[in-house]
């Protein structure tokens, strides 16, 4: 009770339920809500209940891009088995009016990231030349590896279009717990479409990027999360599966 009401009650600390080596490993139950989510941060991204769907969070509110590249607000009763939270206040914010695509971002986000062992999370905003993404639809159990549910995974294109990307960056050390490096969401300005970033082309878009020193790790307490197999090396799969 007391890590929980430390989560809820700090601004610097991100909230992660479960890890992605589980969900790596066809842990897609939910095991907690939306509504508990809330209590542990405004900004995030994730997936939801039966892997069903792209989760990003912003601003308070929380959307849900399913199979079908439409984004839907979601009801405070939906779970979800893995997601990362903040409250979000920028420590550092950038205009970057010159054009880059995902590779060139991510560059650019290296030289201004003051050191690469703690834990950043980023709000970017404006217009977008390209954008690309990606959503997984529901899984049925029993459950396929989300290695191979990709393959299949439906692609979202967009052009000159407003949005948010709402991301995060976690040192290596992290491995197996979260995604090293960086792990982008997008939503379009209307909040009708976005998904899991694979490529994107920006216009003019203002970055905040929130310094983080804490997390806090709320583990599942089922069957399922305590016969999965999380101390396996995935890091390949992985690469699989956030490209």
């Amino acid at each position: 009770m007391c890590g929980c009401s430390y989560a809820q009650n700090n601004d610097e600390v991100f909230y992660q339920t479960s890890t992605i080596n589980a969900l790596l490993d066809e842990v897609y139950d939910g095991n907690i809500t939306v509504k508990e989510l809330k209590g542990y941060g405004d900004l995030g991204l994730g997936t939801y209940n039966n892997l069903d769907g792209e989760m990003i969070g912003l601003d308070g509110l929380f959307y849900q891009v399913k199979a079908d590249g439409i984004a839907y607000a979601v009801d405070d009763s939906i779970k979800t088995p893995f997601a990362v939270v903040t409250f979000f206040e920028s420590d550092k914010t950038i205009v970057l009016e010159k054009s880059v695509n995902y590779k060139q971002l991510e560059q650019y986000l290296d030289n201004v990231l003051p050191t690469r062992n703690i834990f950043y999370a980023f709000k970017i905003e404006g217009t977008f030349k390209y954008i690309k993404t990606r959503s997984v639809p529901w899984q049925d159990k029993p459950y396929p590896p989300l290695v191979e549910i990709v393959k299949d995974q439906p692609i979202f294109e967009f052009h000159d279009v407003n949005g948010t990307i709402v991301g995060s960056w976690f040192p290596g050390y992290m491995k197996g717990i979260n995604v090293p490096g960086y792990h982008f969401h997008f939503i379009t300005e209307d909040k009708k479409g976005g998904g899991h970033l694979l490529e994107c082309q920006t216009g003019g878009v203002k970055i905040g990027i929130d310094y983080t020193s804490n997390s806090y790790l709320a583990l599942p307490e089922d069957d399922e999360f305590y016969k999965a197999e999380l101390s396996k090396e995935n890091q390949d799969e992985l690469k699989k599966v956030e490209k």
